[in-house]
């Protein structure tokens, strides 16, 4: 699996800016979440979203030992190492030391990401030495494949 062209994932991330934080949403200009966003320049870039999101709870990651996220990603996604991760790459976090990952963001340049932040919506803002110690993994998007005509 080859990946998709970090500049058009850029280009995706950033349309999404300004758009309100909204829990469990994935509508540009309207209201996502961290997962919304990620699922939306999915859409974008790679094309129809290939997994179902199930609910979830704005607590889910506070509990359990499955890296629900994670693993969901590296399903359709190109998993690489963490310190490889760089513009265009989707990087998960870990708000908490030993809870699972529960934040997503994409990589926009060696130190700056997009991401949905409760309060403030789709933000672009550096990516700072207490945001860095928080990733978890790494991700790229696959590259479209082709359609059938």
């Amino acid at each position: 699996m080859r990946p998709a062209d970090a500049n058009r994932v850029i280009a995706a991330a950033r349309g999404w800016l300004g758009t309100p934080y909204h829990d469990q949403a994935s509508v540009k200009g309207v209201g996502c979440d961290c997962l919304g966003l990620a699922r939306g320049i999915w859409r974008e870039v790679v094309g129809t979203e290939t997994l179902p999101v199930p609910p979830y709870s704005c607590d889910w990651g506070e509990t359990g030992s499955s890296e629900v996220l994670a693993d969901s990603a590296a399903r359709v996604m190109i998993r690489i190492d963490p310190t490889d991760a760089g513009p265009g790459a989707v990087v998960l976090f870990r708000i908490r030391t030993a809870a699972i990952v529960k934040h997503v963001g994409v990589m926009t340049g060696a130190d700056s990401f997009i991401h949905s932040y409760e309060r403030l919506g789709v933000i672009e803002e550096p990516l700072t030495t207490a945001w860095r110690r928080r990733i978890a993994f790494a991700f790229l998007f696959p590259h479209p494949r082709k359609r059938k005509t």
